[in-house]
């Protein structure tokens, strides 16, 4: 039984919750959270206990903890975590800071601990169906991929403020997929942003609006495309055309029925949001987690993948900004 501490009680821990409770190979044994009465409430719909994060680190029968907290105490949190001799699963981005997460990332080779980075979009069925198809050979060699990820509105100013950018906080999860996908990071970003959605967000000096594409090594190309704001729901899709045929993964509906009639042909929205559209892929995360560390094999996302997708993340940025293709050696 893996004993875990759920550091943070916000949205995403609630959801985190669900799938520690639901694996029977672990155990929920605390939350904790910056304000106490978050980590009393949701402690108290799990039956368990509301601790500190201090005191859930220096208990020696805690096996693991989850970090669900602000981006901002993600690598202090992963490095205690880690000094205590626990596993971590960690919520993206490992930083806003490239240079932070590097050394985060240089502390976690050195104690060999699993640290897991939870880019929980890998497990989606869908997805994970997807990339079996590819890796089994079935429409050939990858040759262009195209990453759809649109939101159904945006996020609220105060989030924005402090989310590090739509590259860092919302694309991040796209560059993940796209290394997942193609199997290595591209050696070339190039971005451009804007902001048409909202117009405070572009005071802020983010963009809600972006396009990027990424090129390989050997010639292959990916382009990934964001939108804060789709009134129909929330977009998510994959294509990608090989040398032999296509895959694509399209979106999740609020219900698969079809009306046709003499007037046109009429289905169903996407779902809202990505509670609804990821639910099954956060448990499948967190099972496949609790599965290595069992195990003693290695995590399936590790701190490398989120070190790579920030860097890429940064080289968007960068690219946006000066108008330039950016080399990812060069960030």
């Amino acid at each position: 039984m893996l004993k875990t501490g759920l550091l943070g009680a916000g949205r995403i821990a609630g959801v985190h919750a669900t799938a520690i409770s639901a694996n029977p190979d672990s155990e929920l044994a605390a939350i904790s959270d910056y304000f106490p009465e978050n980590a009393k409430k949701l402690a108290a719909q799990y039956g368990t206990r509301a601790r500190t994060t201090e005191e859930i680190l220096a208990d020696r029968s805690i096996d693991a903890v989850l970090i669900a907290t602000s981006t901002d105490t993600h690598c202090e949190l992963i490095e205690a975590a880690i000094a205590a001799g626990k596993a971590v699963l960690c919520e993206k981005p490992v930083d806003l800071s490239l240079d932070r997460a590097r050394e985060c990332q240089r502390r976690v080779k050195e104690t060999g601990k699993p640290v897991m980075i939870g880019f929980n979009r890998r497990f989606d069925p869908n997805f994970s169906k997807f990339k079996q198809s590819l890796d089994a050979g079935e429409i050939g060699k990858p040759e262009l991929l195209s990453i759809t990820s649109f939101d159904p509105a945006p996020p609220p100013i105060e989030y924005v403020k402090v989310s590090g950018g739509l590259f860092r906080d919302m694309m991040i999860h796209d560059f993940d997929m796209a290394n997942f996908v193609m199997g290595e990071v591209p050696i070339a970003v190039t971005a451009v942003g804007s902001s048409i959605v909202d117009p405070e967000i572009g005071s802020l000096g983010d963009v809600d609006t972006a396009a990027v594409s990424l090129t390989y090594q050997d010639g292959r190309i990916a382009v990934i495309k964001n939108s804060r704001r789709a009134v129909y729901g929330y977009d998510q899709r994959v294509e990608l055309l090989g040398s032999e045929g296509l895959l694509q993964a399209h979106n999740m509906l609020e219900n698969t029925v079809v009306k046709s009639t003499a007037q046109g042909v009429t289905g169903a929205k996407p779902t809202y949001f990505f509670l609804e559209r990821y639910m099954p892929a956060y448990a499948a995360e967190w099972n496949a987690f609790v599965d290595a560390v069992k195990t003693g094999n290695e995590v399936p996302v590790s701190i490398e993948d989120g070190v790579a997708a920030l860097a890429m993340a940064e080289a968007a940025n960068l690219s946006a900004k000066t108008g330039k293709t950016v080399k990812l050696d060069e960030v």
